[in-house]
C-alpha cells in the first residue's frame, strides 16, 4: 500500500500476476501507445493523468482537469493493458482515471498496491438534452476516489458525504439546494431532458384507487450488476409490485432500449410478458410527466427512483441506490455502512452539489448547479438544437423535444 516500489518491483508483480507473460510482439503500427492531449506546454513539471478507455466524446477531458498533462490508452486488448502497466510502473505519481469500470481488470488491485490514485468517473445526476452515446458533452461529471456511487459493495466519496457531513449548520447550502430542487421539479429537469411533453392522464385513464409506477432498467446494466446482491428482472419487479399491491393500477415504464429492443444483448426480458397484470407505457414519456398522479414507485437501482422520492412519492429500492438506506426510502436490500438519517433534501444537496463537477464547455468556464441548471434551460427551450448544443469531437446534439428520461 506504498508509493516507493522500485521500478523492479511493479514488474516483478505485474510478472507474477501474468499481466506480463501472456504478451506477444505486436507491429509498432498496431501497438496501442498513449496519445497526448496536453503536454504540448512543455511544463513537465505539471501532473501526469492517464485516462483509460474512454470513448470519443469522452475523452475531451482537458476543460475537467486543468494543469495536468493528460494521456489517452485504450483498454480492449491485452496489449493495451500491458502497455499502462509499464507506464505506471515509470510514471510513480501519476493519477489514473477510468470510466465506472470499464477498464483492465488488474488495474483496482495494481493501483492500491503502488500507491497510485484511481479516480472514477461516471456522468453526474444532471447530465444533458440528449444521450450521452450521441456524442453530446455532459454539463457534470462525478470523480470519485473512493469507488462510484452505484456500487454499494463498498464505500464511495457521494456515500461518505451523505453519512458525514453536517447538513444542520450549512444552512447555506441547505438553502441552495432547497432552490435548486425547486427548480429541477418546476421545470420537469431530469438526467437527460429530450423525452416529448404529455398529458399522461389521458394515457392512464381515470384515477379509481392506488396507482404505482414500475421503474424499468437494462438488465446487465452495472448499476444492476454492482447495486443487487439477488438478481432480478424487470418483470419480476413488476410481479413484486402486483403481489405486495392487490387491487392497485399497476404501471409499467420500461427502459426506451428494452421497450424498442435496441439492446440485445444480454438478453432483456419482454414487457409482454406481464402485460396481463399492469399496464405497459408504450410512449416516449418524460419522467416529470409520469410521475403524475402516482401514489407509489417501485424500482431496483434507477436514478429515476431519486426523482420520484424527492417530488414526494413513497418509492420501494429492490436493490441499493446511492439514495437507499438513508430512511428516506422502504429498502429490501440493507447497506450497514449507511446509519445516518437523511431526508430527500439533504441526499439532494450531497447528490447534485456537493459531489459531481459542473462544466460548461461552451465558455470555458466551471460553473455552478444553478448555473448547469439554468443552462439546460436554454438549451432545452432553444429551436435551433444543434446551433447551440454544448459538443465534443464535433457532435452536437440533434434536433429533438423536450422534457427528460433517466436510463
Amino acid at each position: 500500500m506504498t508509493s516507493d516500489w522500485s521500478l523492479r518491483d511493479r514488474l516483478k508483480w505485474l510478472s507474477s500476476n501474468k499481466i506480463i507473460e501472456t504478451e506477444k510482439r505486436t507491429s509498432p503500427h498496431t501497438t496501442p501507445f498513449p496519445s497526448t492531449e496536453a503536454n504540448n506546454s512543455g511544463d513537465r513539471a505539471m501532473p501526469t493523468a492517464f485516462v483509460v478507455g474512454l470513448r470519443p466524446w469522452r475523452r475531451n477531458l482537458k476543460p475537467w482537469l486543468p494543469n495536468r498533462r493528460i494521456y489517452r490508452i485504450g483498454n480492449k486488448s491485452t496489449i493495451a493493458s500491458l502497455l499502462l502497466a509499464c507506464i505506471l510502473c515509470v510514471y510513480r505519481k501519476a493519477d489514473v482515471y477510468v470510466w465506472g469500470f470499464k477498464h483492465p481488470p488488474f488495474i483496482d488491485t495494481f493501483c492500491s498496491k503502488f500507491g497510485i490514485r484511481l479516480i472514477r468517473l461516471e456522468d453526474g445526476f444532471v447530465r444533458s438534452v440528449y444521450l450521452g452515446r450521441q456524442g453530446v458533452a455532459p454539463l457534470s461529471i462525478c470523480f470519485d476516489e473512493t469507488g462510484i456511487y452505484f456500487d454499494p459493495s463498498r464505500p464511495s466519496d457521494l456515500e461518505s458525504i451523505i453519512q458525514s457531513y453536517n447538513f444542520e449548520a450549512d444552512h447555506a447550502l441547505m438553502e441552495r439546494a432547497e432552490r435548486c430542487l425547486k427548480q429541477f421539479i418546476e421545470q420537469g429537469f431530469s438526467k437527460y431532458n429530450a423525452s416529448p411533453e404529455r398529458d399522461v392522464l389521458d394515457i392512464y385513464g381515470p384515477k379509481k384507487g392506488k396507482r404505482i409506477l414500475v421503474l424499468g432498467q437494462v438488465e446487465g446494466d452495472m448499476s444492476l450488476v454492482k447495486g443487487l446482491t439477488h438478481t432480478i428482472d424487470n418483470n419480476e419487479l413488476v410481479r413484486i409490485a402486483v403481489r405486495e399491491n392487490p387491487g392497485a393500477h399497476i404501471i409499467y415504464k420500461p427502459h426506451p432500449e428494452v421497450l424498442h429492443r435496441t439492446r440485445t444483448e444480454p438478453p432483456q426480458s419482454d414487457p409482454n410478458d406481464v402485460s396481463d397484470i399492469c399496464q405497459i407505457l408504450e410512449q416516449d414519456i418524460a419522467l416529470a410527466d409520469a410521475f403524475a398522479t402516482i401514489d407509489h414507485v417501485y424500482t431496483m437501482t434507477s436514478l429515476a427512483g431519486f426523482e420520484a422520492l424527492v417530488r414526494g412519492i413513497k418509492v420501494t429500492c429492490l436493490g441499493a441506490p446511492f439514495y437507499a438506506g438513508w430512511g428516506a426510502t422502504d429498502d429490501r436490500q440493507p447497506v450497514p455502512r449507511r446509519t445516518a438519517l437523511r431526508s430527500p433534501l439533504e441526499i439532494f444537496a450531497a447528490a447534485y452539489i456537493l459531489y459531481p463537477r459542473y462544466f460548461d464547455i461552451r465558455s470555458g468556464r466551471k460553473v455552478e448547479l444553478e448555473e448547469a441548471l439554468e443552462l439546460l434551460h436554454r438549451l432545452r427551450s432553444s429551436e435551433l438544437r444543434s446551433g447551440g448544443a454544448i459538443a465534443y469531437e464535433g457532435v452536437a446534439e440533434p434536433h429533438g423535444h423536450r422534457r427528460g428520461n433517466v436510463p
